[in-house]
């Protein structure tokens, strides 16, 4: 996803972070400069539904308009399918180790 905040406030005049700052916390919503310098300029992992929907409505926007899908970088990060492995006359197997949880006994 591609987190597209400056663009939103932008088509509303809002140019610095500090003015949205000031618009989120008369909505409620405080957030602290390093949030919101995240908020501004990065691309944040996480971001609380809470806070979206408060961002929101003080941009007159939708989810889809802050939160934009990129399919493309989807694709490219799906592991690739490896050939099977090939026995080898003369060479030893080769025994993976498996993480995560195991199968309960029987």
């Amino acid at each position: 996803m591609k987190w597209s905040l400056r663009l939103a406030a932008a088509q509303r005049d809002i140019w610095k972070s500090s003015q949205l700052q000031s618009m989120l916390a008369d909505a409620g919503l405080m957030i602290s400069a390093g949030k919101m310098s995240n908020l501004w300029s990065g691309q944040p992992v996480t971001i609380r539904l809470d806070d979206l929907d408060v961002i929101c409505e003080v941009l007159g926007r939708e989810p889809n308009d802050l939160l934009v899908p990129e399919p493309e970088k989807a694709r490219a990060q799906r592991p690739t399918s490896a050939p099977a492995p090939v026995a080898v006359a003369g060479e030893r197997p080769r025994i993976e180790r498996r993480s995560g949880r195991t199968e309960p006994p029987l």
